[in-house]
């Protein structure tokens, strides 16, 4: 089975660049079919998600050109509006989106259930009402589809009972084209909610307010062609500046929006690591053991719910008792029984995680749960004393792009493997290194 073998104790150091942001990329890609004009999007990261939402856009007659790695040229004049289903389709979170960029369009959109990693329930309730706000008649059909119609859509005041991105994203695609006004109270503000609506705005669309928790959109009568390049990764450079830390490395994040990265730099801070930001590009330095905190994942600009994880992990070599508290999904700890394999001290109860710091972790066999918590055992294997095999790294390739490649040019002894045969070379060859 493929996975990563890693050999623990070298410290990170250099410069690592930070991908386009997935979740942006995700959004602004479904989005991208509400014009019949070509539309290019740039900076779009090279990640299993991508391809999934890209391959249904093809099936369903969107004309998808791909020149360059990071590069997509998407023309939706052609898409039939048939249902979206299919295997890759039904693994992926993010394709909930074509509901509200198909039902925006066509006033119309058969879509399968998402699926995503299994950190909690998910439901998609905030965006069948904000859906049947705007006018639309929902309902979930056999085999799984959400099944979406209207004779038109019309402009409607939507309070949100809970802060979602995925139901903000999907309402304000629905909106777009929708008639008169629409209102988005207790809307995200997450960075790729502003990034979709710069999007659609650069396509003709008229949103204001995204980014704040009320969102104002006026429906336009279509939308047309535009270039667009997708932001900085916000998750991806955070994993990086906390491997950093585990590691006790010293390693530079270009292509980053720093102020996207606030709440992850302010706890680095807190607990004894020195952080110089620049422009684009933020520098982690952690020279000794760093110290213990409290968090509480919450929605932005709080403490992400994707970065928890890597906090954990970071913490888990701190010094005393930390507590972590997740208040967004009720099933994301499941990753610190891997953790516990490799000599880590933590007691979850509820939806929080104490954790006694210890000096260091020991290699173990662990398997990835889900996307983050996937990423941030690969930080614990890469702060480890000794070998680890990290397994089900198929989530981790779902939204990090050349990630044992990346962490290969910090330094670190992580090699992609499918036997026994193939591992045991490159432990040969990490020990040849370590030698030399």
């Amino acid at each position: 089975m493929e996975h990563y073998v890693v050999k623990g104790g070298n410290p990170l150091s250099g410069e690592v660049e930070i991908a386009g942001a997935k979740n942006a990329a995700l959004a602004i890609l479904a989005a991208s079919i509400m014009a019949n004009e070509p539309v290019t999007i740039e900076n779009v990261p090279d990640v299993s998600d991508i391809r999934a939402i890209v391959g249904a856009i093809d099936e369903i007659g969107g004309i998808v050109e791909h020149p360059e790695r990071h590069i997509y040229r998407i023309n939706g004049a052609y898409i039939k509006n048939e249902p979206v289903d299919n295997e890759a389709v039904r693994k992926i979170r993010g394709s909930y989106y074509l509901i509200g960029a198909l039902l925006g369009k066509y006033k119309s959109a058969e879509v399968a259930l998402p699926g995503g990693c299994n950190i909690g329930l998910r439901p998609i309730d905030q965006h069948i009402k904000g859906f049947r706000a705007l006018g639309a008649e929902v309902h979930v059909a056999p085999p799984g589809l959400v099944v979406a119609h209207a004779e038109e859509l019309t402009g409607s005041h939507i309070y949100m009972d809970v802060v979602s991105v995925g139901a903000t994203i999907n309402i304000i695609m629905a909106a777009v084209m929708a008639k008169g006004s629409t209102i988005i109270e207790n809307a995200a503000k997450e960075p790729h909610v502003v990034d979709l609506a710069n999007f659609l705005n650069s396509m003709g669309a008229r949103i204001r307010g995204a980014g704040t928790d009320v969102i104002r959109i006026k429906g336009v009568e279509a939308l047309h062609g535009t270039d667009y390049s997708i932001i900085p990764d916000q998750i991806e450079a955070g994993t990086y500046m906390y491997a950093a830390a585990a590691t006790k490395g010293d390693v530079t994040i270009t292509n980053v929006i720093p102020k996207h990265l606030e709440c992850l730099t302010a706890k680095l801070t807190e607990i004894g690591c020195e952080v110089t930001e620049s422009d684009d590009s933020v520098r982690v330095v952690a020279n000794k053991r760093l110290g213990h905190t409290n968090v509480k994942t919450l929605p932005y600009p709080g403490f992400p719910t994707d970065m928890q994880p890597q906090i954990s992990v970071l913490l888990g070599l701190s010094k005393g008792t930390s507590i972590v508290t997740e208040s967004i999904f009720e099933n994301r700890f499941k990753y610190t029984d891997e953790l516990a394999k490799m000599g880590g001290r933590f007691r979850v109860e509820g939806n929080t995680a104490i954790i006694d710091g210890i000096e260091q972790y020991t290699g173990a066999k662990i398997s990835a749960p889900d996307l983050r918590a996937g990423a941030a055992l690969v930080t614990a294997a890469l702060a480890a004393r000794g070998y680890s095999e990290v397994y089900d790294i198929h989530y981790i390739e779902r939204g990090y792009e050349d990630f044992p490649e990346k962490l290969r040019s910090l330094g670190a002894c992580i090699a992609l493997v499918n036997s026994d045969d193939e591992e045991r070379r490159a432990i040969n060859r990490f020990n040849m290194r370590v030698v030399g």
